[in-house]
């Protein structure tokens, strides 16, 4: 049966607005002309000259968080604990089983930026795309972040997954979801006025916390979410394989059997 890929995978890269400064990745390029002397060094009496071109390879260093570009969050990030108090599995510890599944897309690019989605912004939306939620169903939301990717103003847009939102998925048996915002959670800036004004703590990065209680992974800066209907494809979103870590980069990637 023929297959259809739509890449949910935004690319890994450097001197662009992806992140707050104190995360951005930095990626060092050496060229084949900067590496034949790597080569060399592997074979004894070999010159330059005797390389296609005198060229090495093409290798690049990173110096990078495990949180930049399209990620999968574990619930160890959110926190220490995770299902009331058990201790929360870390990236090479999340179920393969989460990772692959039928894929539903909620349409909340209307919300304004720093707005909290509800659990009742959830049910209407997926009454309007007629779906009724599966456990392990992957849910991705859909706000106006994504059209912001590289722009300065990109870690402060996108409306917000509350607490009561994030149960509200969970408890129907989601365990893993996606946005394409910098977080799952309102900007930190948004979020920041709020606790200022309310001196409320638990205001701040409500959506991850709770992990505490259900938990689960989400994916962060996704893309291309404008090309998918509500539902009827596949995402594949397995992340890369860090001992302990508290995120994996991934390659998500939603799947049309056509």
């Amino acid at each position: 049966m023929p297959r259809r890929f739509v890449d949910l995978s935004v690319a890994l890269e450097a001197d662009i607005a992806s992140d707050p400064p104190i995360m951005l990745p930095e990626i060092e390029y050496m060229s084949h002309a900067d590496t034949a002397e790597q080569v060399m060094g592997f074979f004894p009496g070999l010159a330059r000259e005797d390389l296609p071109q005198g060229e090495g390879w093409a290798v690049e260093r990173l110096n990078i968080y495990t949180h930049n570009g399209t990620h999968l969050d574990a619930p160890y990030h959110h926190h220490s604990t995770m299902d009331g108090g058990k201790r929360a599995i870390t990236i090479d510890e999340v179920p393969l089983e989460w990772c692959f599944n039928p894929g539903v897309k909620l349409d909340f690019r209307h919300f304004e930026d720093g707005y909290l989605v509800t659990p009742d912004d959830i049910d209407a939306e997926l009454a309007r795309i007629g779906h009724v939620l599966s456990p392990l169903d992957i849910v991705l939301v859909n706000t106006s972040a994504a059209a912001r990717y590289g722009k300065p103003d990109y870690v402060a847009k996108g409306c917000g997954m509350g607490r009561a939102a994030t149960l509200h998925l969970l408890e129907q048996g989601v365990r893993l979801t996606g946005t394409d915002a910098w977080s799952w959670d309102a900007p930190f800036s948004i979020t920041a006025a709020r606790y200022a004004e309310t001196g409320d703590a638990g205001l701040i990065w409500e959506g991850h916390r709770a992990s505490m209680n259900i938990g689960y992974c989400h994916l962060e800066k996704i893309a291309n979410l404008d090309q998918l209907p509500g539902t009827g494809f596949l995402v594949s979103c397995f992340p890369y394989k860090i001992k302990g870590a508290s995120a994996g980069f991934t390659r998500a990637v939603a799947i049309f059997e056509e």
